[in-house]
């Protein structure tokens, strides 16, 4: 399977922690984070990824080349930061195949989540989308997902604080090409979540969600950096 990830973030909420790195090359157990990732989706079954890139994109490419262990790799290079839905349509021109469902990752999250298991319900609700979720306690930091009882995907809410528990996209999701059919050349800045995600359910299209059970980091603040070596080693070991 081929998968994007969404690796151009600027990472200013990290700079304390990580100064001199592009987000995904912050050092985990001595290595780069991006590679923890792709060790656990090699073993889920990506075989190809192209990595979406803007901040510090030389430090990425050089260090990983055209392949990752049995992963090849390609880049598409964002000239100016287009955001997470601006630099995914960007990589879309990269995709090998573009009549088959593609697995869009961000390169700042680590999820586990079977990918025999997401595909399974994708292909059974014949999604567009789905989104792989985690539940979090309420928070300002991500955005809350509504769903029906069949799992489609109702509302996205706007971030804000709250109490008890909500589900959140954990920032692995499974696309069919043809979603983006409307969209193909498209250029400029965007979010995947705040922008494409909300046009899509007003087009009804067929938006899911999954929730998934597996440990999750998000890197994104310093305090959340420092507890993935532990998470990471659990998932890998």
């Amino acid at each position: 399977m081929e998968a994007i990830v969404l690796a151009g973030g600027l990472g200013k909420r990290l700079r304390s922690a990580v100064p001199d790195l592009p987000k995904p090359m912050a050092p985990i157990a001595g290595r780069p984070f991006l590679e923890h990732q792709l060790d656990y989706w090699e073993r889920e079954g990506v075989t190809r990824a192209i990595l979406a890139v803007s901040y510090m994109a030389g430090k990425i490419q050089d260090h990983f080349g055209d392949r990752y262990d049995g992963v090849e790799l390609d880049y598409s290079v964002e000239n100016e930061p287009l955001g997470t839905g601006g630099g995914l349509l960007l990589a879309l021109e990269k995709l090998r195949d573009k009549d088959e469902t593609f697995l869009i990752l961000n390169g700042d999250t680590f999820f586990e989540v079977k990918l025999d298991h997401l595909l399974t319900f994708h292909r059974a609700k014949q999604a567009d989308l789905t989104l792989a979720l985690h539940s979090v306690d309420a928070n300002d930091r991500y955005s809350g997902i509504d769903m029906e009882e069949d799992g489609r995907v109702a509302s996205i809410r706007k971030r804000e604080a709250g109490q008890g528990r909500m589900l959140v996209n954990g920032g692995a999701y499974l696309a069919r090409a043809s979603l983006f059919t409307d969209t193909l050349g498209e250029k400029g800045p965007r979010s995947l979540e705040d922008d494409l995600m909300p046009n899509w359910l007003k087009s009804k299209k067929n938006v899911y969600g999954f929730i998934s059970t597996g440990r999750f980091i998000d890197i994104g603040v310093p305090e959340d950096y420092a507890a993935a070596e532990g998470i990471i080693r659990e998932v890998l070991s």
